[in-house]
């Protein structure tokens, strides 16, 4: 029985030490999701410092989620590659167990100056090259070479028929095979008038022989 009664003494005490632990000692699960500001993509392997609990560390996903145990209060700074640092603290009305944000960073825009890289080594080399530059045509030129008969020619000659043109082509042969389907073409050996046409100029050419020949 005395057992019973320390056991009940020691979690009433533990209870009431947990009711008196200030909102900053509070263990949280934090966790959240880490996106670009502008785009909403997720920014993948952003390193999380906990300026709070001795500079500890945390490391986000590929996914840019993230999961740690903090507490209220604490002052967390995320940093990445190609963005600007950023500063999260987690609230102190923080009244459940677990907490969720989306933090947002902001790329880091760099202006590097510009770099001109010349081939010349000197101004000679470059007066040089300029003098033997052949100048390319312009846009009315191209359009001229592109338009001459040797061009459209070589062109007819090499470039295949679209499927346009095939359909075209093939249309109009089974017309012209629609317009001349009872057109027969007539056998000239099978013509009496021209048998007789051929008899008329044998007799002709007989009679013309001897006429000749009588003289």
């Amino acid at each position: 029985m005395k057992y019973i009664f320390t056991l009940i003494f020691v979690f009433f005490t533990a209870g009431l030490f947990a009711q008196q632990v200030p909102a900053g000692k509070r263990l949280i699960q934090f966790s959240g999701i880490i996106t670009d500001r502008d785009s909403s993509f997720v920014v993948p392997y952003v390193t999380i410092t906990n300026k709070s609990n001795q500079e500890q560390r945390y490391a986000a996903n590929y996914k840019g989620y993230f999961s740690f145990v903090a507490h209220p209060g604490d002052t967390l700074v995320y940093n990445a590659i190609g963005y600007t640092d950023k500063t999260v603290i987690i609230p102190l009305s923080v009244k459940d167990a677990k907490y969720t944000e989306m933090v947002k960073m902001k790329s880091e825009i760099v202006y590097l100056p510009a770099v001109r890289v010349y081939p010349w080594a000197t101004v000679e080399e470059f007066t040089k090259d300029f003098l033997s530059m052949k100048v390319a045509d312009d846009d009315m030129e191209i359009a001229r070479k592109n338009m001459s008969a040797r061009s459209i020619n070589g062109k007819i000659q090499y470039l295949p028929r679209d499927a346009g043109e095939i359909s075209s082509t093939n249309f109009r042969i089974d017309q012209e095979r629609a317009l001349n389907r009872n057109m027969v073409q007539s056998n000239p050996l099978l013509n009496p008038f021209a048998w007789g046409k051929l008899m008329q100029q044998i007799f002709n050419g007989d009679k013309s022989r001897q006429t000749s020949s009588s003289n």
